[in-house]
């Protein structure tokens, strides 16, 4: 629960301030701050990679009512720079609950506010976009915050895929999580994918297993030609944070491996890559798509799809190649969540088909992926 005896302030760039108390460890952080809409999940939210450099606002109002585990871990640590909630839990209520909310965020450090009206925030958020902010819990005066928020670089041009891309070769073999049985599955690997880290999540890597994929875990930087030596039956590019313009040497990496034809599948930084390699170009989005409740629309089928997203930058259609087909869009705004390639074994996707959190409507994606590897 919140520490009703400290306060905490939250500054905006544009100089809205927000105060409430103060939840996690006691300091100041600086990042973009954006908004999740998702009702479940947040500490999958908090430990997904992809947010890395930014503070979390919860729209869902009630955040920390079934704990923390380290079975749900998306990654090793928290990812994001800070956490705001409208009503942190008081009571931890789950038999599979190993900590509580508040002191999860207090042993990771990470600095939240709790008890600001998010509505508030998420509204001034859509109107004015996502922007850069400081939460502070340290006595930090709103003027230092406002200086602080200002001067901060922000997200466009920066590439962190670096800093967050593991950084040496490693092989995966856990499947998803059975509840029954409390354990996770381990299913047999009869298939070779070589996945790029550009900040992957767990489930990820959990979903291809499934599928009887043997899957190796390469570093962002690993070139062309290492890749190919490992004789892989597909490759994966994963999600990851920052702007996919300021990653460049991924991009001249996959625009080597296309000519391979070996089956390729992208999701959300990674099919941002893999589009700037078929000659497509990324843009900053006003405040980001980032929930479990977006619909798709698949242009091939007709049908909608409810997913889950986490990116800030998208891919623009001005100009697409004639070897290149849009499959999916947005149906909230329009933009590109899907394309492939007309002759040849690639696809990705904007969004996250293997949720955690959200819901399951696009699993079949890695069917597909699988389905082109053992063909």
């Amino acid at each position: 629960m919140a520490d009703s005896n400290i306060g905490a302030i939250l500054v905006l760039a544009d100089g809205r301030v927000f105060r409430g108390e103060a939840i996690g460890a006691i300091g100041n952080t600086v990042g973009e701050v954006c908004f999740n809409t998702s009702l479940t999940g947040y500490q999958e939210i908090l430990t997904d990679p992809s947010y890395t450099d930014q503070i979390i606002t919860f729209t869902y109002p009630h955040i920390g009512n079934v704990g923390i585990n380290e079975t749900d871990m998306e990654s090793d640590a928290i990812s994001v720079r800070g956490c705001i909630v409208r009503a942190p839990a008081r009571i931890t209520s789950n038999y599979r609950s190993e900590q509580d909310f508040n002191a999860w965020l207090s042993d990771n450090g990470v600095v939240g506010i709790a008890g600001i009206d998010t509505r508030a925030l998420v509204r001034h958020l859509r109107d004015h976009g996502a922007q850069n902010g400081v939460i502070a819990s340290d006595g930090m005066s709103e003027a230092d915050a406002l200086i602080i928020a200002q001067a901060w670089d922000g997200l466009d041009g920066r590439d962190l895929v670096g800093q967050v891309s593991c950084k040496a070769q490693s092989e995966w073999h856990q499947g998803t999580y059975d509840l029954d049985r409390a354990e996770f599955q381990a299913p047999s690997s009869e298939k070779h994918v070589v996945a790029f880290d550009f900040g992957c999540k767990r489930n990820i890597f959990r979903k291809l297993s499934d599928r009887g994929l043997k899957v190796s875990i390469v570093p962002a930087s690993t070139s062309a030609a290492d890749v190919l030596a490992m004789k892989p039956d597909g490759i994966f590019l994963s999600n990851g944070p920052g702007d996919p313009a300021a990653v460049g040497y991924a991009v001249e990496t996959i625009r080597e491996l296309l000519d391979a034809d070996t089956p390729v599948f992208g999701i959300c930084m990674g099919h941002q890559l893999l589009s700037q390699a078929l000659g497509l170009s990324t843009f900053k989005l006003k405040f980001g798509h980032r929930g479990g409740n977006h619909p798709v629309k698949d242009e091939t089928t007709g049908k909608i799809e409810i997913t889950s997203q986490n990116h800030g930058f998208a891919v623009s259609d001005e100009r697409v190649p004639d070897h290149v087909e849009i499959t999916h869009r947005s149906l909230f705004d329009g933009t590109v969540e899907g394309l492939k390639v007309k002759d040849k074994p690639i696809f990705s996707v904007q969004y996250h088909p293997e949720a955690s959190p959200g819901p399951q409507d696009a699993d079949y994606l890695f069917d597909r992926f699988a389905d082109l590897i053992v063909q």
